[in-house]
C-alpha cells in the first residue's frame, strides 16, 4: 500500500508546474462572489526546517447582476500551521503613524517596518450616483494595535477623493489545529462610508537581521512525510463578514516540493 501511495504522489507531483501550485477558489452566496487565489514562493522547502518564503494573495468581491457590493465588516484569514510568522527585532509602526498619510509620506514614516506592497480597488459613491471606481496602492507594515501584534495595510486613494484607509489585522493563534497564525478584522469604513474595497493583490516578504542573525517575518517547510517528494495542503482559510448579514468561507489549497 505504501509503495502505491508513493508511486501516485510521484505522478501527481510530476504534473505540477515549477511554481507553486494555487487553487484560485471562488465563492457565492445569492448574488456575492467572492475570488480567494495566492500561492507561496519558492515553491522547494525543506522537510524538517523552516525556510524564509514570500505569500502572494489576491481577492476580489463581486456581484453577479452588477448591482452594489454590500460592505466588508469583519474577515479572519488562517495561515498553514507549518509556517511561522515572525516579528522578534522588527521595527514596529502604529495606527497613529499611519493617519492622513500618503503612501511616500507613509513609507517616509514607517519603511523600517515594511513587510509587503500590494495594490487594491475600491468603488466610491456620491448620492444616488454609480459607483465610481478607485484603486492605489497599498503598503503593509508590520505593527502593533489594541496592544497586539499587527499586520498594518495602509491604502491610499488620490481620486476621486483623497482618503487614507487603514486595516489593521490582529495576529493571535488560531484556535484550528489545522492552521498556525489568525489575521483578523473589523472594517473601518473606506471614504466617509462613500466606498467599498472591492479587490486586493498583496506580496509579503521581508527579511532582516537581528543580534547577528537572519531573520524572516514568514517562514514555512513543506509538510511532506518522509519517502513522499512534497506534499498537497491547505494554504489558508478565510471567512468574510458582510454589512447584510451573509458570510462566505473559503479554503486556498497550495503545493509544495522537498528541497
Amino acid at each position: 500500500m505504501r509503495r502505491r501511495l508513493l508511486i501516485l504522489a510521484l505522478l501527481v507531483l510530476a504534473a505540477l508546474p515549477a511554481a507553486a501550485l494555487a487553487q484560485r477558489v471562488i465563492r457565492q452566496e445569492g448574488n456575492l462572489r467572492i475570488s480567494f487565489d495566492g500561492g507561496l514562493s519558492p515553491h522547494e522547502l525543506p522537510r524538517n526546517r523552516l525556510a524564509p518564503v514570500s505569500l502572494h494573495v489576491e481577492g476580489a468581491i463581486s456581484t453577479t447582476d452588477g448591482s452594489r457590493t454590500p460592505a466588508l465588516r469583519r474577515l479572519a484569514v488562517s495561515l498553514n500551521g507549518n509556517g511561522r510568522l515572525s516579528t522578534v527585532g522588527l521595527p514596529v509602526c502604529t495606527s497613529a503613524e499611519l493617519q492622513s498619510t500618503t503612501t511616500e509620506s507613509a513609507l517616509a514614516h514607517c519603511r523600517g517596518a515594511l513587510v509587503g506592497r500590494g495594490h487594491f480597488k475600491a468603488d466610491v459613491s456620491f448620492s444616488n450616483l454609480p459607483p465610481i471606481p478607485a484603486g492605489g496602492q497599498m503598503l503593509a507594515f508590520n505593527g502593533k494595535y489594541s496592544g497586539k501584534r499587527a499586520l498594518l495595510l495602509q491604502l491610499y486613494i488620490a481620486t476621486p477623493v483623497q482618503a487614507t484607509f487603514i486595516l489593521p489585522l490582529t495576529i493571535s493563534q488560531s484556535p484550528d489545529g489545522h492552521f498556525g497564525a489568525l489575521l483578523s478584522a473589523s472594517i473601518p469604513t473606506l471614504a466617509g462610508g462613500l466606498g467599498s474595497v472591492s479587490a486586493i493583490d498583496l506580496t509579503i516578504f521581508r527579511t532582516y537581521n537581528y543580534r547577528g542573525q537572519q531573520r524572516s517575518y514568514l517562514s514555512a517547510s513543506c509538510p511532506a512525510p518522509e519517502g513522499f517528494p512534497g506534499a498537497v495542503f491547505n494554504l489558508a482559510r478565510g471567512d468574510f463578514h458582510f454589512a447584510d448579514g451573509r458570510t462566505i468561507k473559503t479554503v486556498l489549497g497550495s503545493d509544495c516540493k522537498v528541497r
